[in-house]
């Protein structure tokens, strides 16, 4: 199949690629339910070497840069509380953490959460962190310009690996909300 955004040889069905994800990310797949089917959703085989945004679109493609997105696990804190949440915004921008973020969450300090927890808590590893797939409960707090997109590019758990979910679904996700201005040039 051809992939919809990017030049990569072979994109396929995420269902059909299970065993080519980390298990949070295989159960939110296999248990799919939004408008957006399943099998819109696309898996394309990557190099884990060049997984981060800027390595990966020398390689697959600098057009790729306005159709990816970086989920980043944030952490909030008021009193003795802590609230992990994803953050869904372009790799052309930068997340808002510390006002957009903050207030989301109700929170007296934002900050990016430690690697340890991130990957720990999501079950996922560093630099393959997807919005599918996240614990229960958690916020995804998604930026406008990402649902806005026919398609975008985000991580499928591992280094190894991307998806091409189509923009809307990303509003469709447990937990998502949309925001305006998450995402800062």
């Amino acid at each position: 199949m051809r992939a919809p955004i990017g030049h990569f040889d072979d994109a396929r069905p995420a269902p059909h690629c299970l065993d080519e994800l980390t298990g949070p990310v295989a159960e939110a797949v296999r248990h799919w339910q939004g408008a957006v089917p399943a099998e819109r959703i696309l898996y394309v085989d990557t190099e884990p070497e060049w997984a981060d945004t800027a390595t990966f679109v020398e390689h697959y493609g600098r057009e790729l840069l306005e159709q990816s997105a970086n989920c980043v696990v944030v952490s909030g804190k008021r009193g003795g509380e802590t609230t992990l949440a994803a953050c869904v915004v372009l790799s052309t921008t930068r997340v808002d953490v510390n006002t957009t973020v903050r207030r989301r969450l109700g929170a007296r300090k934002a900050s990016f959460a430690p690697m340890d927890t991130a990957t720990g808590e999501t079950g996922m590893e560093y630099g393959g962190i997807t919005p599918l797939g996240l614990p229960d409960g958690w916020p995804v707090l998604v930026d406008a310009a990402v649902v806005d997109l026919p398609y975008v590019l985000v991580g499928s758990g591992r280094r190894r690996g991307k998806l091409l979910v189509p923009g809307k679904a990303f509003a469709e996700l447990p937990g998502a909300v949309v925001l305006e201005g998450l995402g800062l040039s």
